[in-house]
Order: C-alpha cells, then sequence, then structure tokens
C-alpha cells in the first residue's frame, strides 16, 4: 500500500524500530540512569509522569520521522544511501539544533551526547529498515 509514492507496511515498521530503539536506548540496559542524571529527573519523576501521553506522542513522533525519511528516500533506496542520510539527518538536523540549544540552556555534555546519540542512531535505523522494506 503507498500514499504519494512512501510505503506506509515500512513506514510504520520504522516508526516502530525507532520507538523500539527509544525503548532499549533509555533503559537499564544502556543510558536509563545517566540520562535521569544529567536530566535532573527522578524515578518518581518517571512513576509520576504521563505515560500515555509521552508514548502516543513519542510514537507518532516517530511516524512523523519515518514518512519525512520515506519521503526523503524515494522508492527502492540502497541500504548504504538510506543509512547515510540517516546519519546526515541525525547529526546535522537534530544533533545540531539540540547542540544549539542545549548550549544556551548550558545543558550537560552527556546528556546532549545520550540524546542526540539516540536520534543520530534512531534516523540511521529508520533509513535501514525502509531501504529493506521498500
Amino acid at each position: 500500500m503507498t500514499v504519494f509514492d512512501v510505503d506506509v507496511v515500512a513506514v510504520v515498521i520504522a516508526a516502530i524500530s525507532s520507538f523500539a530503539l527509544g525503548g532499549i536506548w533509555y533503559s537499564p540496559l544502556l543510558f536509563h540512569k545517566p540520562w535521569l542524571e544529567e536530566a535532573g529527573l527522578t524515578e518518581l519523576d518517571i512513576q509520576n509522569a504521563d505515560h500515555k501521553l509521552i508514548f502516543s506522542g513519542a510514537m507518532f513522533l516517530s511516524v512523523l520521522a519515518a514518512l519525512l525519511m520515506a519521503a526523503l528516500l524515494g522508492k527502492s533506496p540502497a541500504i548504504v544511501d538510506s543509512v547515510l542520510l540517516g546519519l546526515a539527518v541525525g547529526v546535522c538536523f537534530v544533533a545540531s539544533t539540540l547542540g544549539t540549544s542545549y548550549l544556551f540552556e548550558q545543558r550537560p555534555l552527556k546528556l546532549f551526547l545520550i540524546n542526540a546519540g539516540y536520534h543520530t542512531v534512531q534516523f540511521c535505523l529508520i533509513g535501514f529498515v525502509l531501504a529493506i522494506l521498500s
């Protein structure tokens, strides 16, 4: 099924992959504790958060990211090109934008590296998934 030459199924699977990566990235397996510390959050803050809003919002934004990547990549992109575009988007758009905000907000470098790292890997993964499914 395609809409505007975008494979909707591939977009949804890429978005789910991106969402799942976030679950792993910010879990105790990887960066949960340092992310909490650097973000100034506690376990209690996480427990008291509006999980429905956070997770539904994150999933919606993952779909948006995957949709844009699919539109940029077009039909049947090469895996290398797709991953490289993901790397470029992650580093040049997301990390550079986050970095500017973090500098002015005087946020910790460690937090920047955790968050920018996630988004860079996220876009590489989205590109990879779209390439293998499109």
